[in-house]
């Protein structure tokens, strides 16, 4: 199992919208990028709270990572016509 197939069934079931799931994974030397694109309405789903819930994402993958001797990093990318706005 690739680790881009983790996070999409890790991810997948948080979804109200899981046919938006799009993860894209990009490698080079510095390790494996995986960028995630998720309909708008599902973004406070995959961040959570204060981060929390992107954190422990995050956490995951990069264990399974390191089970392949792999530097992973996650990207969450703000979806189109989202209202986030960050604190000033």
């Amino acid at each position: 199992m690739q680790i881009s197939d983790y996070l999409i069934s890790l991810i997948t079931p948080l979804l109200r919208f899981p046919e938006d799931l799009k993860v894209v994974e990009t490698q080079d030397k510095m390790g494996i990028l995986l960028s995630i694109n998720v309909n708008k309405e599902d973004m406070g789903v995959v961040v959570g709270k204060l981060g929390e819930t992107a954190k422990a994402i995050r956490h995951l993958v990069r264990i399974v990572g390191l089970k392949g001797n792999a530097r992973v990093s996650i990207k969450i990318n703000e979806p189109p016509g989202s209202t986030y706005k960050p604190k000033e």
